[in-house]
């Protein structure tokens, strides 16, 4: 079994799906958590000077969409084929869309800039994800992709509190599938004791 380490700040956001990801398949890692005054000193180190990152056996890579896959595939939560991958990519590449659109007004520098954004987000980008991430979470019974578990699902659940915090909002109040699709994956008994033992964070 290779030696994992998971590298980012104490936080979930981006690196959460990669821990759900190992949990899921029992795999030991070494949850490292960098502190906002140790990053300075550390981001040299890191490829492209970014986290999350992980590192496999000392060797580290970076971009989180491209780590997930890989550790689902150690797993086993992916396609039986090149069209059933595919089709939880699809899901996957959507919810990351969603997560820059959202990300780029809630990081916005001016505030009366921020503020006409967010009418268009609250009132039009929200809704029309959500709505169309709801049904396809219907047409596959509480998950995400060929009616099963896969690792989008996982990725949704794990990236939830982050779109929570920046939108402010409970993303899945009103969505009963996708609030389906989070129950699902919180269920498991491998990721409930993962959510119980790890560092309690606001986002």
């Amino acid at each position: 079994m290779p030696n994992y380490k998971v590298i980012y700040f104490n936080v979930k956001a981006l690196a959460e799906p990669l821990r759900f990801l190992l949990a899921y398949g029992g795999i030991e890692f070494e949850d490292l958590r960098v502190s906002r005054e140790e990053w300075p000193t550390l981001k040299s180190s890191m490829p492209m000077g970014q986290m999350p990152v992980l590192e496999v056996d000392g060797r580290r890579v970076h971009q989180s969409i491209s780590m997930a896959r890989y550790l689902a595939k150690q797993v086993g939560l992916v396609g039986s084929d090149a069209w059933e991958d595919m089709q939880i990519d699809i899901v996957v590449d959507t919810i990351n869309d969603f997560r820059l659109k959202i990300a780029v007004v809630s990081y916005e520098p001016d505030d009366d800039v921020k503020e006409k954004k967010l009418v268009t987000l609250n009132n039009e980008v929200i809704p029309f994800y959500l709505e169309k991430l709801d049904s396809i979470a219907k047409e596959n019974k509480g998950h995400f992709a060929l009616g099963k578990l896969t690792w989008a699902d996982l990725y949704f659940a794990g990236i939830l509190d982050y779109l929570n915090y920046m939108t402010k909002t409970d993303l899945t109040e009103k969505y009963p599938n996708l609030k389906a699709v989070v129950d699902n994956v919180l269920s498991i008994e491998s990721i409930k004791a993962w959510v119980e033992k790890r560092p309690v964070t606001e986002v």
